[in-house]
Parts: C-alpha cells; structure tokens; sequence
C-alpha cells in the first residue's frame, strides 16, 4: 500500500512553506500527498501582502473528497486563520482514525501574523484536544499559555507538560527561536521526553522550517513508524534541508529550505 498523508493548510505562492512545503516534504519522504487548502496568502521570502480564507463550505468538501475516497494514515493541520476554519476542520476530522499533527502556525518567518487573535482560545478548544502531536516553537507554546517563551529547556519541558494537560496526547517544542549554538528540540509525552539536537546552522533561509518539520513527521506516522522515530527521522531530514538552503538562493528575504537535497543540488 501507497503511505497517504493529508495536509490542511494555507498555500504560499512563495513555494516555501504552507501546503507547497507540505506537499514538497511528503514527495520527498517517499509519501503520496493530498492537500486541504484553508487560505490563499500573497507571500514571498520577504512579507505577507494579503490573506484571504477559504470559504468554510468548501473547506468541509475539500475534507469529505479526500477522506471518502484516499487511504490516509495521517493528516499535518497547518494554517487555520480563523475560529469558523478551525471548527470546520475539527468538524471534518471528527471520524478520522489515524495521527493527527497539528502545527500552530501564528507568525510568519517575515513576522507577519497568521491567525486572527479570536482563533487562539478555538484552537485550545476544539483541535488541540484531537492532536496525536502538537508542534509549536517557543513564541507559539507561550502565546498557548498566556506565559513568556521559554529560555531553557527545563522551562521547555514545563511548558510542554502544560500543553499537553489541554487534551493533546504528546508536544514537540521546537528549539529553534532560542540563541544557543546546539538547537534543541523536546519530545513530550505522558511517560517521558526525549530530546533531539544539532548544531545550529548560520542561515537566513529558513522559511518553512516549521512547516517542514511538523509534515515530515507526519509523513513518518502515515508510514507506519512510531512518534518517537517519526520524528527523529524529520529531525535528521530537517537539518539537511537547511543545510542546503543556501544553495538555492531563492528570493531576497528569508529563503525557503532545500526540500529535495537528497535528489537535487543547487
């Protein structure tokens, strides 16, 4: 059987994040891809121009084409903008049986905010409590909580703890907004953590990272791996697509990882 994963997200017609990262990462993995798009954004490396969503009845059929007919094992839920989105995917995921990764996308790599402040207190409500995995980096797990980012990863793992109590039954945070030279990521889960590092690599071309990471976990779990392996594979694929970013020399703003360095050199 062809592993099947879906990603719902928002496109950037940059190419570097969102759906076409997604999608990107899928391929690359080795997984079939199927897309819900839940935004259109004017994006490229250097800014976010426009945001339009997607209306929620066709947000829904996308939904219900997809899983009527595809296999899918596990489904990455990227960019959701606003409260009426958010419960229109956690509507059509109500039956779904397989992994589901939520990444909470708030901000863009230019800074550019992603979500409407009204869809955070939806997001904790209605999708988090489905998450097999949530994915936030450190901005994003204390906007979560109403606290302050975390600065070490004692606090890190405090804090992933507390995301877990939402609902969600595990939390990667992500390491990659701190400034140490070793960037570190935590895997928690409800009998124990584990951490996966490398060394930081000095890149602008970063864009897409988190969305990057968060689907090629997701492809791991549509191919049958366990959590822990999923995304010890995503974290090693990760850190060769930004190694390779720079060869791209994609834009003048923050330039999107190298997706398919392993077929492919710039």
């Amino acid at each position: 059987m062809t592993a099947i994963a879906l990603t719902i997200a928002g496109s950037d017609s940059g190419g570097g994040a969102g759906i076409q990262a997604d999608l990107k990462t899928f391929s690359a993995l080795g997984v079939y891809g199927a897309s819900v798009i839940t935004a259109i954004t004017a994006q490229n490396t250097q800014s976010v121009t426009a945001i339009q969503g997607i209306d929620t009845d066709v947000i829904a059929a996308q939904i219900e084409a997809v899983l009527s007919d595809l296999d899918v094992r596990a489904v990455k839920i990227g960019m959701l903008s606003s409260p009426e989105i958010i419960q229109t995917v956690a509507s059509g995921l109500k039956d779904f049986k397989g992994a589901i990764v939520l990444d909470p996308v708030m901000v863009a790599k230019s800074g550019d905010s992603l979500l409407q402040d009204s869809a955070v207190d939806s997001l904790v409500r209605d999708l988090i409590p489905m998450a097999s995995l949530l994915t936030p980096n450190l901005p994003e797990a204390a906007r979560l909580l109403n606290g302050r980012s975390a600065t070490n990863q004692d606090q890190m793992l405090a804090q992933g703890h507390a995301l877990r109590a939402l609902g969600c039954k595990a939390v990667l945070m992500k390491g990659g907004h701190g400034s140490d030279d070793i960037c570190t990521d935590i895997l928690v889960g409800a009998d124990q953590s584990t951490t996966f590092s490398a060394p930081r690599i000095a890149t602008k071309n970063t864009h897409g990272t988190g969305c990057t990471l968060s689907s090629a976990i997701t492809a791991g779990l549509a191919k049958g791996l366990e959590l822990s392996a999923a995304t010890a594979q995503a974290h090693d694929y990760l850190q060769g697509a930004i190694k390779a970013a720079d060869g791209l020399n994609i834009g003048h703003g923050h330039g999107p990882v190298h997706h398919f360095y392993r077929v492919w050199s710039a």
